[in-house]
């Protein structure tokens, strides 16, 4: 390849100047060079001593607490139990003198976890690498031409950090070769590293390891640098080398996934988590080199000082109070104006918060049609994903049930918190007689109940009425994940993929320290200080493991019982980025997507004033349906009237049976069957 600007004669491309990530809501991010930081850490901390308790408490979570390990080792063929045990062995016949470097400690531990290919479950590196990110300041991207399965790939540049100020290496570049091998055999050996649940899975992750690695869970790149071969925008090719950086991680807890060491404020929502801390690390990686704007809005929103209250990040979006969470925006397509709402992560801190601004973006957005975009979304809370389904649907909403695993120690840690002393939401108490009743069946997992309540999934009801598609990548995991499988087994609409299936995260995960807490209370009944019987400790140096507690399972009609873990969603339509779409504003998708929307009946179930209850008892509706012939009518569950509609705003006056109503619900219909479905305080 032709030399350019950047590689000096001789062929050898000059190192670039240091990379600053810029500034974020979390203070300053500084860049530094992969070579430095590693020969900073030395040959680390640890003693023999600390070693030794990491694997032996790797192995009490693996093998009492983990859920999936009967599954993975079927799945996989692996046995991280054993490995633990080898390890654990080779360490006991070794002192302190001849312990050898801690990066390797660090390495096979951290591969015993990346082989059961569960990102819920890992080994997170202690300090100094927890709190850090590897990177290279640009972004790559993957599209197809022609846009079906196996139509030829290409690589594109599609996102470069400010920082980095070059005359030809800029968005819309092809690469071609990564360190000299072909781009998408680079992609492979990435993906082969990122313990995916699947094919589809490994490879998104490996794409995105091209240029950013968190090192919560796994070690920095082995190479300092590499050299980019890339097709510039006047066709010629050219080469230029980039140095690894590493950064102190971003987000309010300081290790890049913003949920820093104790994660949720209250013990409930620790317990309701289901997220990869990998792609929330990227994500966070992300936000702070090319979407500073919102960083920046999340923060005034966030200060006490400040009148703003909600932001619009693009030139084109709703304002909203949370622009690193949600963004909605207008589209207009061939088929007609169509709402998009993306929403980039399910880690929030309040589960109604979160429904209540979706629903008030969505009702801002045109009411023919809506797609909710949920590509590259890590997961988060549980409850925030579940609990939004309604919004979309008239149906009722089944969270999805999880299990547990049958241990001693998963009994003992289910009475004690049956409900918990520590948080009065939070409650083991549906699993503990499935827990005692192992002990005679030999039964592997526990019956199966729901993490989020029935009730609280069905609180808000319904609230678009239009028809809705879903859009989803092999990145969405976990919270994202269990979305997916209840807007497919609700038959909400239809699900656009990207790739083969979604991420294939189906559990809950618990962190080492929730483990340590939950624990740490006394069983019912017992008199002695908490912490009495407790098998967990505190680890070293800030090291932690997080594993699958409790799976999910799948409750359409036709997939119900069925495990997310490995399987993950299968979309109902594939689809295959084009160029368009990642170096405009997913235009091509949107278009295919509306063609799915124009494709499905919208209807009308609106209050054109708010209801207005009289001194005589009587409360005045005025409606506005269209696509609807009846519409029930009920206060407080009780129903009172079955009204014949129109296309049209029409007046009722009603007689509800209690004389001060607090609620009202209509259900609306067409064709015999219930389409639409309203729910109102009053």
């Amino acid at each position: 390849p032709a030399t350019g600007p950047g590689t000096p004669p001789g062929g050898r491309p000059e190192a670039r100047p240091e990379v600053d990530l810029g500034e974020a809501a979390a203070g300053t991010v500084q860049g530094a060079l992969l070579s430095d930081f590693l020969a900073g850490i030395g040959d680390g901390t640890l003693t023999l001593a600390d070693r030794l308790l990491l694997v032996d408490q790797a192995l009490l979570m693996i093998e009492q607490c983990y859920v999936h390990l009967v599954l993975k080792r079927s799945m996989h063929a692996v046995d991280p139990v054993q490995r633990l045990r080898l390890q654990r062995d080779r360490l006991s016949m070794l002192t302190e003198a001849t312990r050898g470097p801690e990066v390797e400690f660090h390495r096979e531990l951290a591969d015993i976890f990346a082989s059961v290919r569960d990102l819920h479950t890992n080994y997170l590196l202690p300090a100094p690498f927890r709190a850090r990110t590897a990177f290279l300041p640009f972004l790559v991207e993957r599209y197809f031409d022609p846009p079906v399965e196996g139509g030829a790939e290409h690589y594109i540049v599609t996102k470069v950090a400010e920082s980095l100020a070059h005359p030809t290496f800029v968005p819309d570049v092809e690469v071609l070769h990564w360190s000299g091998a072909p781009v998408r055999r680079a992609v492979e050996a990435n993906a082969r590293l990122q313990a995916g649940s699947n094919p589809a899975a490994s490879f998104a992750r490996g794409l995105d390891a091209l240029t950013i690695r968190p090192l919560v869970r796994s070690l920095p790149p082995e190479e300092d640098w590499v050299v980019v071969t890339y097709r510039g925008l006047d066709g010629a090719e050219r080469e230029i080398r980039l140095d690894w950086r590493v950064a102190t991680a971003g987000g309010p807890g300081g290790d890049g996934t913003g949920l820093g060491g104790g994660g949720a404020a209250t013990v409930g929502a620790q317990a309701a988590q289901g997220l990869d801390i990998e792609v929330m690390a990227v994500n966070e990686a992300k936000k702070v080199m090319f979407a500073p704007r919102a960083v920046e809005a999340e923060a005034d929103i966030a200060s006490a000082a400040s009148p703003v209250t909600r932001v619009a990040v693009g030139d084109e979006d709703v304002a909203t109070s949370m622009p690193t969470v949600l963004r909605a925006r207008s589209v207009t397509t061939p088929s007609g104006p169509i709402g998009h709402i993306r929403i980039f992560t399910f880690g929030v801190d309040d589960a109604d918060e979160f429904v209540a601004e979706f629903v008030r973006l969505a009702e801002r957005l045109p009411q023919r049609g809506l797609v909710v975009d949920v590509r590259g979304n890590g997961g988060g809370l549980i409850y925030a994903s579940e609990r939004l389904l309604q919004v979309l649907t008239p149906r009722p909403i089944n969270p999805e049930p999880a299990q547990m695993t049958t241990t001693p120690l998963m009994l003992d840690l289910c009475r004690r918190h049956a409900p918990s002393p520590l948080d009065p939401t939070f409650s083991l108490k549906p699993w503990v007689t499935s827990l005692r009743q192992a002990v005679s069946t030999g039964a592997q997992y526990t019956n199966a109940f729901t993490i989020t309540e029935t009730p609280t999934a069905n609180a808000v009801g319904q609230r678009y009425h239009g028809p809705v598609v879903l859009v989803t990548d092999a990145l969405c995991y976990s919270a994202t994940d269990i979305f997916a499988a209840g807007f497919q087994d609700h038959g909400i609409g239809p699900v656009l993929g990207l790739d083969d299936n979604t991420g294939a995260g189906g559990a809950n995960v618990w962190t080492h320290d929730l483990f340590k807490v939950l624990l740490d209370t006394p069983p019912p009944g017992d008199g002695v200080a908490g912490g009495a019987g407790n098998p967990f400790v505190d680890l070293p140096a800030g090291a932690g493991f997080r594993a699958s507690v409790r799976r999910t399972l799948r409750v359409g009609a036709d997939r119900a019982g069925t495990p997310v873990e490995d399987l993950g969603i299968v979309p109902d339509v594939p689809y295959r980025l084009t160029r368009a779409d990642i170096v405009g504003s997913n235009d091509d998708l949107l278009a295919r997507a509306a063609e799915l929307l124009a494709a499905r009946p919208a209807y009308t179930l609106a209050l054109a004033e708010p209801p207005e209850v009289r001194a005589d008892g009587r409360v005045r509706l005025r409606l506005t349906t269209e696509g609807l012939d009846r519409v029930d009518v009920a206060f407080d569950d009780r129903p009172v009237a079955s009204l014949d509609v129109s296309d049209r705003t029409a007046t009722h006056t009603l007689r509800p049976a209690s004389a001060q109503p607090r609620r009202l619900d209509l259900a609306g219909w067409s064709g015999g069957d219930v389409v639409a479905r309203r729910r109102t305080p009053l």
